[in-house]
């Protein structure tokens, strides 16, 4: 007993010691002792290569959207000068201007805007439900439907376009309208066809989607599923008062992955609306009749007029995504799509 308790003792006076002994030596010493050695060198050599790593990554991601920025900015007569590199002599905001009036933006951001909220929240509930199912319930031919699902995201979509225009074109259940004599409709240039995509699962990266929270959810462990039925609760309460709120980050991560995929796209969008008349965030890409591009730095303007384009598109997405980052790498880390 006496040694244990004089051991803690023993140990504080050498720390003691060796912190007095240290303090006592000259400057030069203690210099040496803590900077000249060849765990600090390796220490600065870590920090200096992770720092050069660091720049060198940054440059390479922020170089090329710097660059657009900058270059939407500028004037026709900045593209034929030798001397302008990223700072325009002559800033203008006549590009953003006219792709603005010109290409319709902000009809475009209120279609664009209604598809990716209805097709994201369908999609995210759709998919939510369905990978519950293959998470926590055993039935007969669970492993090949969900082969099916995975499937999905390796079949290219353009197998399937032209029989998708046609069903969507004449649109008929079980072939009932023409059993009653009547014509099918023609669901082309409405929200249906993407709603009836969405409600069945089939939607752009629905597959996915389902794997992403079918791997989530079966990381939820199953005491809280069986305490849950003990208590009286039914399957689906305990799927709305407990997997739901318990899902949250990954509910969010799907749906802004779904949201941001939609405000994108061009294939369904194309597919489903032939009417000029409907435009979409994608369509901004385009030269404005208002912008004079027929001049020595012809090329040049037009991939500056694009860039803006792109600006103007992706500019809500990266706001959307500074107000849900935290969320959206919580889903991530839990999804099980990273190692």
């Amino acid at each position: 007993m006496n040694s244990q308790a004089t051991a803690p003792k023993i140990k504080k006076e050498t720390k003691n010691k060796i912190r007095v002994d240290f303090e006592r030596t000259s400057f030069w010493t203690r210099f040496r002792l803590k900077y000249l050695s060849f765990k600090f060198l390796k220490t600065v050599v870590w920090v200096l290569f992770r720092l050069v790593l660091l720049i060198g990554i940054s440059y390479v991601i922020l170089s090329p959207v710097l660059s657009k920025i900058f270059s939407s900015f500028m004037g026709k007569e900045d593209f034929v000068d030798v001397t302008v590199k990223y700072i325009a002599k002559y800033p203008t905001l006549d590009t953003y201007r006219a792709l603005i009036e010109e290409a319709h933006y902000f009809e475009a951001f209120f279609n664009t805007m209604l598809l990716s909220l209805m097709c994201a929240l369908i999609q995210t509930f759709v998919c939510c439900v369905v990978a519950y199912g293959f998470a926590k319930f055993k039935f007969k031919f669970n492993n090949l439907l969900f082969f099916l699902v995975i499937f999905t995201m390796v079949v290219p979509h353009e197998t399937l376009k032209l029989s998708m225009f046609m069903k969507f074109k004449n649109f008929d259940i079980f072939g009932l309208m023409d059993l009653c004599g009547g014509s099918p409709f023609n669901l082309l240039n409405s929200y249906w066809p993407l709603v009836i995509l969405s409600l069945g699962g089939l939607g752009f990266k629905n597959g996915l989607y389902i794997y992403m929270l079918r791997q989530y959810f079966r990381g939820v462990p199953d005491e809280l599923e069986e305490s849950a039925y003990l208590d009286g609760s039914g399957v689906f309460r305990t799927f709305v008062q407990i997997i739901i709120p318990l899902s949250v980050p990954m509910l969010i991560t799907v749906f802004l992955f779904s949201f941001s995929w939609q405000w994108t796209d061009m294939f369904y969008t194309d597919l489903f609306y032939t009417k000029s008349s409907f435009v979409t965030m994608p369509d901004l890409i385009m030269i404005p009749k208002s912008l004079d591009t027929v001049y020595a730095g012809q090329s040049m303007y037009e991939a500056a007029i694009y860039n803006t384009a792109s600006l103007l598109i992706i500019a809500p997405l990266i706001v959307m995504y500074l107000f849900c980052q935290r969320y959206l790498i919580a889903g991530i880390e839990r999804s099980g799509i990273v190692g």
